[in-house]
């Protein structure tokens, strides 16, 4: 008996999403998942390829599956005065396929947003950009060969450390040219797109929805900052639904709500003690009406950091509401504690750090 018109496309979709990890097993796992047979689920591969959606490599036991990429490379001289819109409207809008509205103007803002940031910030020459499709997906990239992003910030502010540059990136509001930018693109192109990395020198940073992450990678740049954007082409993220999510309060359409990965701080083998790395946290803390702390990851914090943070920051700035989420008992613990001392009189209405 074969299989309903339902299950066979939950199958392909299956085979679709799966595919990329498991190259030359995903028969195997399709027919396992489904609990059908191998042949059952060659047939739906068979339609995938005549419908240019997969692609094969090898024969017999050594075939291998993937996605079928179409890939569009564009080499660009970077100048002052040069237009993101116009390199949008005159080479990446053409090399895309049909998209739905909201992928499409996530596409664009994005691009629009990063391709700024070449031209005003990087101080590089050139750029390269790439715009990769497959039948899930939309890949956007772009490099250039200047100071590197992290850098610019670790100077700027004056940092002792890079990877405290991440930190301001993830905060939103920061930017290298106040006069001209207001800070807030790249915050927003990594919370619109499913996937947003960049990686400059040795530095990694990785943006999945509010779960961020700061890695060291092997293989870095020399030079210059590189910036990958995915986006699936089934999604319904929109950007205003993305924009009302750090809008804090239904009158106020200001960007006046961040969510932080308090992980972000932690540096491999240090756990989150002093009061120089919440003042390094609360940095232009003030700048927010609503300032969520996510501590998915972290499972303790210091007296002296709980205290600069929630106690001393608080008298300072009452118009700044801190919000914890993600907190284990102890760190809850901590915060109810440093709260009450401050003399807190809400504390179950503010948050405690449950979710």
């Amino acid at each position: 008996m074969g299989l309903t018109k339902e299950t066979g496309q939950k199958l392909k979709e299956y085979i679709l999403n799966n595919v990329d990890k498991y190259p030359s097993q995903i028969v195997a796992k399709a027919a396992k998942e489904f609990g059908i047979s191998r042949q059952a689920v060659h047939r739906h591969i068979r339609q995938l390829k005549n419908n240019s959606a997969l692609v094969s490599a090898g024969k017999g036991k050594s075939v291998q599956y993937s996605l079928k990429i179409i890939q569009h490379t564009f080499q660009l001289k970077v100048f002052p005065g040069m237009s993101e819109d116009q390199v949008w409207k005159e080479k990446i809008f053409p090399s895309l396929p049909k998209l739905n509205k909201n992928i499409l103007d996530i596409c664009q803002y994005g691009f629009t947003e990063i391709f700024n940031n070449v031209i005003d910030h990087s101080e590089s020459e050139e750029a390269i950009v790439v715009v990769t499709e497959d039948i899930t997906s939309i890949l956007l990239y772009v490099s250039d060969s200047g100071v590197g992003i992290f850098n610019k910030i670790q100077q700027a502010l004056k940092l002792e450390d890079p990877q405290h540059a991440i930190l301001e990136l993830a905060k939103g509001k920061f930017t290298t040219d106040p006069e001209q930018h207001s800070g807030e693109g790249i915050f927003f192109t990594s919370r619109i797109f499913d996937k947003f990395e960049i990686l400059s020198q040795n530095l990694y940073f990785y943006g999945y929805k509010d779960e961020d992450w700061i890695l060291e990678s092997e293989n870095g740049l020399s030079k210059g900052t590189a910036v990958f954007m995915k986006i699936r082409r089934d999604s319904k993220t929109t950007i205003k639904e993305i924009f009302d999510k750090y809008t804090s309060g239904e009158s106020d359409f200001g960007f006046s709500k961040t969510i932080i990965p308090v992980s972000l701080m932690r540096h491999e083998g240090q756990e989150l003690v002093s009061r120089s790395q919440a003042k390094r946290l609360i940095t232009r803390f003030d700048r927010f009406k609503e300032v969520v702390l996510d501590f998915q990851g972290v499972t303790m914090i210091g007296q002296a950091f709980a205290d600069e943070l929630f106690r001393v920051f608080g008298k300072q700035h009452p118009e700044v509401s801190i919000v914890p989420i993600n907190t284990t008992e102890d760190i809850k613990n901590i915060i109810l504690h440093v709260r009450a001392e401050s003399g807190a009189t809400d504390l179950q209405k503010e948050n405690s750090g449950e979710n």
